[in-house]
């Protein structure tokens, strides 16, 4: 049983509801975070949800002697601390990548060469790595398709064909078996992340779990990030009485869970020794299409009529339909247990007293100077 556990990154959405987890469970907990202002804003201070029972060190995890100090003592690792946003990884390729992929090399370098305590350590993944989810064709078989031609999505026909019989294609449940593809440098390092957690496990004989999130929601995402999660993006947009901006045609399939059954998830993983070197789907395994989801948050926020803006254009690297085939981690014995209208009831009533800055037409313009928005 552990009973010391670092956070990296708990004082960020997901990271935060893993400490108050840990610490209702009864486990000491550390935080180490660097308080990132584009996701924070500018403060000097931990957020006011932060539990006070867990111990804080500000600290950016490039700066290894900081990172060694901070897992003194330390006998498992949550490791959330990441950039987050496929959009603005395609442009901040050195930031994102220092972030996700050194920092993790950091927290394995320190570990494996020095004197620590640590027997366990989760690695945040994602379902970003996929890229496409995989399909059903007519004759039945199961594939895993790459990418849509430019030429199919230039004419805006944004489903995802038969190569060989040109016919739409059935969205089924992505496995963990599935060939990774990724469309994004963010997706590119988060399998970065991925691996390096699991082959510096397999070779140290050091218990290692990959949690691939997929659409995570919840109160504490910040609402002035337009590079956060599609429900948050929405939220902010929705709080100022402006219509979700969607790309394509709003379609396009997610598997969106809620906070509280990810980090349910990854307490099961951390207390599980049968988890040990392998990635879980962290997910729901029911697919909700993009305008479904904006749609039920403006309802629920009391504005029915805020329809969406559905602008037909879409974002490269953009894939069509992804969400979870949970089997690997049910066999296990956990299963997510909230339904989505019931967790998004939470994140607006959460909502309504945490100011939203809404930033995504700015960054929708950026995305387009840069050319990575096209049609």
């Amino acid at each position: 049983m552990f009973k010391h556990v670092l956070v990296t990154g708990g004082a960020g959405f997901i990271g935060s509801h893993m400490v108050d987890l840990l610490l209702e469970r009864g486990y000491k907990v550390r935080v180490f975070d660097n308080l990132e202002p584009q996701v924070h804003g500018q403060i000097d201070a931990p957020p006011a949800y932060l539990s006070s029972e867990a111990e804080f060190v500000r600290g950016d995890v490039l700066d290894r002697d900081a990172f060694a100090r901070a897992l003194k003592g330390i006998d498992a690792v949550i490791h959330d601390a990441a950039m987050v946003g496929v959009g603005q990884s395609q442009y901040q390729i050195t930031r994102y990548t220092d972030v996700n992929v050194t920092g993790t090399a950091n927290l394995f370098d320190i570990i494996v060469n020095e004197k620590t305590s640590v027997e366990r350590v989760l690695v945040a993944s994602s379902m970003s790595i996929y890229g496409e989810g995989c399909y059903r064709r007519t004759n039945g078989e199961v594939v895993a398709p790459v990418v849509r031609p430019a030429a199919q999505m230039e004419a805006h026909d944004f489903e995802m064909r038969d190569p060989d019989t040109g016919q739409v294609m059935e969205p089924v449940g992505t496995p963990e078996t599935k060939p990774l593809y990724c469309t994004s440098i963010y997706a590119l390092n988060k399998k970065d992340q991925e691996e390096y957690t699991l082959v510096t496990g397999r070779i140290h004989g050091l218990p290692t779990v990959a949690c691939r999130f997929f659409n995570v929601y919840g109160p504490r995402q910040s609402l002035s990030n337009p590079y956060t999660g599609a429900a948050a993006i929405f939220m902010s947009r929705i709080k100022n009485g402006n219509a979700p901006l969607l790309y394509e045609d709003g379609k396009q399939m997610r598997d969106f869970i809620c906070v509280r059954d990810i980090v349910e998830a990854k307490l099961f993983l951390l207390e599980n020794p049968k988890a040990n070197h392998e990635p879980y789907n962290i997910c729901t395994g029911k697919p909700t299409s993009i305008t479904e989801l904006s749609m039920t948050l403006a309802k629920l926020y009391g504005q029915p009529d805020l329809k969406p803006n559905i602008v037909g254009q879409f974002r490269a690297g953009d894939i069509r339909h992804c969400y979870g085939d949970g089997s690997r981690l049910t066999a296990l014995g956990w299963m997510h247990r909230i339904g989505l209208e019931d967790g998004l009831r939470d994140l607006v009533k959460w909502s309504e007293g945490v100011e939203a800055v809404d930033m995504v037409e700015k960054a929708h313009r950026e995305l387009a100077e840069r050319g990575l928005v096209k049609g």
